[in-house]
């Protein structure tokens, strides 16, 4: 499917909106009608209608046909390489299996402050994530929740806050993968340096050992006090977030923390005591870490990959 010829079925139906021409409760242009009238195919239209369904844009009546539901509009060319990204990191990580359902999520700030961040939306699995479902809400706005394209309930406390209280966190992935969340329910949740890996985030991840519930209200805000000056936070008995200055990093940063507690995890398995390098050792590795980053690089080869093998993420 042509991407602009998608983009473009879009914009006239919001532009139709937002001129008032059409306006809450009327019935727009049959599926077919509108393939006449911008010259695309029927399966076009009906994509971009069901992404504007996704946002509560519209809705579809059996029977009926569709009939705009909201003038709040979600699709929106704006942050387009920030939605492209953000979206590749969706895609992902359903990939490589660090996704829960529907439940967890990932946002990117869009403003200086870090209060308006970008966000995935209700009820999307990750591995359908695009570019145009990404909503843009902001953390100081307290009509969010009550909005007809409102964010998961927990999505909008964790990261409001974190946005709010860590502006320097401008894209925050939040997540419940396997092996981090494992380690996330022991008592003694550091990671070891055992290996070259585990040395990358040996005292560099900030860990919390107060889990009170799911992170709305206060927890939310507890949560945002934690992490600090790291881009890791362990969130104990519950998973992990990595906040960084760029989608890349932060992807980085999930990619090999996942990776790193699966090599611990799987050496506590083998019930053998674990050889532990020195601590000067440790310190050493973690600091040609941060200096050797190839963020940059994984990311955009990962996006190469989605560029043959799912292209739609872009749309």
């Amino acid at each position: 499917m042509d991407q602009k010829l998608y983009q473009n079925v879009i914009d006239h139906i919001n532009a139709k909106i937002m001129s008032e021409e059409l306006i809450v409760g009327d019935f727009i242009p049959s599926e077919s009608q509108l393939s006449k009238l911008l010259n695309v195919s029927v399966g076009t239209v009906r994509k971009a209608i069901d992404k504007l369904e996704n946002s509560n844009t519209l809705r579809r009546y059996h029977g009926k046909g569709t009939c705009v539901q909201s003038k709040l509009i979600a699709i929106k060319n704006d942050f387009k390489n920030e939605r492209i990204n953000l979206a590749a990191a969706f895609r992902w990580a359903a990939r490589l299996n660090m996704h829960e359902a529907v439940a967890n999520h990932f946002s990117l700030a869009v403003s200086k402050d870090g209060s308006k961040f970008l966000l995935n939306p209700i009820g999307i699995h990750f591995s359908k994530i695009c570019a145009s479902d990404l909503i843009l809400v902001d953390s100081n706005d307290k009509s969010t929740m009550s909005k007809p394209n409102a964010p998961d309930p927990t999505a909008w406390a964790i990261h409001g806050a974190l946005h709010r209280n860590n502006p320097q966190a401008r894209c925050i992935l939040h997540a419940h993968p396997k092996y981090a969340t494992i380690l996330s329910c022991l008592d003694d949740k550091t990671m070891k340096p055992i290996d070259q890996n585990t040395m990358r985030f040996y005292e560099k991840v900030s860990i919390d050992y107060e889990y009170n519930g799911m992170g709305l209200g206060k927890e939310a805000e507890r949560l945002s006090t934690i992490l600090g000056d790291n881009s890791v936070m362990l969130m104990g008995n519950h998973g992990v977030l990595t906040a960084a200055n760029t989608v890349a990093k932060a992807f980085d940063d999930l990619f090999y923390y996942e990776r790193s507690c699966e090599t611990l995890i799987g050496a506590y398995q083998t019930g053998k005591k674990i050889h532990q390098v020195s601590h000067e050792i440790a310190t050493k590795t973690a600091a040609q870490w941060q200096k050797y980053d190839a963020s940059d690089m994984h990311f955009d080869a990962l996006k190469r990959i989605l560029d043959q093998e799912e292209a739609d993420y872009k749309n």
